[in-house]
């Protein structure tokens, strides 16, 4: 027994081992919070229940304002400042031009809808005011600022024409129900841009009010809210769309959340500096809802083909759909060289509104999967440039199918002169895919890219071939090796 009079004391240090040693290496080798995602999710405010802060009868949403404003003093001019009210960016320096200039939907052309300029009453349902019929709207009346089109949680909420409520509406009822946006709220105007739901964006389409977690991981499988990508300070959201943006500031990035090291294999880490995390994790875009990939303004009008909203209305023309479409992969520094009223086109050629910028050859840029949708729409054959139709009201093409005549208003409203003479132009628009990220297991594996049947087009993208065989960016590129007269072949 003599021998086991101490063993007491081994126990004490084998306990006090076992309890010490895993504290240790969790000090020497804390978590970081880029490794946890979690740890950067933003917190929201407690619901505040306005039911009982909201009585009386509203007639008008200027007047629900004016009641919001009495306790949100500043509500309304945090939001005049933003691009939700004004529709146009912060002014931008680029090269072509002596002072910085503004873009955004509110003086842009693209290839859906065409523009909102002289037609102010229909594009504007889905701004966030009242009243935007024509180019007098007063952007400094605060009292226009809709606060029910991003809080409104009944469900009932619905705009009209130039922005006003539509008709029915129970503005006590909605006022009552606000809360923080929902997916219903942002999706309302953002799944269904370009005139219906799925028709712009590759990645948001009403599958993803409630979606499962196949579509997509964070809103279905963690229901997040959009709000919890797209912070907001001061009612000023971050993100931005490529097709009216021309520069990269108030971005949003999975590195928000994410860290840079979270794979366990080296080899995929070591993409991160030449792969956006979309083009591994984003391996399809419309996954539910088939999205508009075509459309043909030149065939608008006509009486003799069938209607179908995902084939043809005399309204707008024809239409080709797809969905789960494999996308087309281009560099992308988050910058973007936009096509302006007035610049001049090649009507034999494809005019790109929104070309991505960047090469292989510049260190800011990634491979980015994107959406490229296609049109025809009218152009000015005798000054060769875009032009801009007035559809919706009176003497617009939705009411009298007469081109010339809606080319000659349109162009009155823009200040660009029309000289009568028409034809219909090939333009293209890029959308890059960020939502619709899918699990884990299903992103791409190495063989969806590399090897014979891989979905890259290498010599594109500006190498000579398959990374893989040729080298990756750090070998000299067709782009380098065309700039130093060296063969391609």
């Amino acid at each position: 027994m003599k021998d086991f009079k101490y063993i007491w004391i081994v126990g004490i240090v084998v306990t006090v081992l076992i309890v010490t040693i895993p504290v240790f290496l969790f000090i020497a080798n804390p978590l970081q919070a880029g490794n946890d995602p979690w740890a950067n999710m933003p917190e929201h405010p407690v619901h505040t229940d306005h039911s009982h802060l909201i009585t009386g009868e509203y007639t008008t949403g200027q007047e629900v304002t004016a009641r919001c404003l009495e306790c949100h003093e500043d509500a309304a001019h945090q939001v005049s400042q933003t691009a939700h009210w004004t529709w146009l960016s912060d002014p931008v320096q680029i090269d072509r031009f002596d002072e910085p200039i503004q873009t955004g939907k509110a003086n842009l052309i693209n290839n859906f809808c065409i523009g909102i300029q002289s037609n102010w009453p229909g594009c504007t349902r889905c701004h966030a005011g009242y009243g935007w019929s024509d180019e007098t709207f007063d952007f400094t009346n605060e009292a226009n600022v809709d606060c029910l089109v991003c809080h409104d949680q009944s469900g009932t909420y619905v705009k009209s024409t130039a922005g006003n409520p539509a008709d029915g509406v129970d503005l006590v009822s909605v006022a009552q129900s606000v809360g923080l946006p929902t997916r219903e709220n942002c999706g309302g105007c953002h799944f269904n841009g370009g005139g219906g739901n799925a028709v712009k964006h590759g990645d948001m389409d009403e599958s993803l009010y409630y979606p499962d977690e196949n579509i997509d991981i964070h809103m279905g499988g963690y229901n997040f809210q959009c709000i919890d990508c797209h912070r907001t300070t001061d009612h000023a959201i971050t993100g931005r769309s490529m097709s009216v943006s021309i520069e990269n500031s108030n971005q949003v990035a999975c590195t928000d959340c994410h860290s840079t090291d979270l794979h366990e294999d080296d080899r995929i880490t070591a993409h991160l500096d030449t792969v956006a995390c979309q083009t591994c994790h984003i391996p399809n875009g419309a996954v539910r809802e088939a999205t508009k990939m075509e459309w043909d303004w030149s065939t608008a009008g006509r009486d003799d083909i069938e209607e179908d909203p995902h084939v043809y209305l005399k309204i707008k023309g024809s239409f080709i759909y797809e969905s789960n479409f494999v996308p087309t992969y281009d560099w992308f520094n988050g910058n973007v060289e936009r096509y302006l009223y007035g610049d001049l086109i090649d009507p034999n050629g494809v005019t790109v509104l929104n070309a991505p910028l960047g090469g292989i050859n510049d260190p800011n840029s990634l491979i980015w999967p994107f959406k490229i949708h296609r049109a025809q729409q009218p152009y000015d054959t005798v000054y060769d440039y875009l032009l801009q139709p007035k559809t919706v009201g009176e003497g617009g093409f939705w009411t009298e199918f007469d081109w010339d005549q809606a080319l000659r208003l349109g162009s009155e409203v823009v200040n660009m002169d029309y000289s009568g003479q028409y034809g219909f132009a090939t333009t293209d628009m890029y959308w890059n895919l960020s939502h619709m990220v899918a699990p884990k297991e299903r992103a791409l594996q190495c063989t969806d890219c590399h090897g014979e049947s891989g979905r890259m087009d290498w010599r594109a993208l500006g190498y000579y071939g398959d990374p893989m065989t040729w080298g990756g960016r750090t070998t000299p590129s067709v782009e380098t090796a065309a700039a130093n007269g060296q063969a391609n072949d």
